[in-house]
């Protein structure tokens, strides 16, 4: 029962161990990227003078 218990105490440490991770990349990492993409160019006909 106590290998059991250990199982399952690893299983759940792995398991928020990726979900922090995930969340850490999601909010930091790539909020850097955004701040160095370029606007896109709008599309379609302009009016040249």
């Amino acid at each position: 029962m106590e290998t059991f218990l250990e199982f399952l105490r690893e299983v759940l440490k792995g398991i928020v161990r990726a979900v922090s991770a995930h969340i850490f990349k999601r909010t930091v990492l790539e909020k850097e990227k955004t701040t160095l993409r370029r606007h896109k160019q709008k599309g379609g006909s302009q009016k040249k003078i």
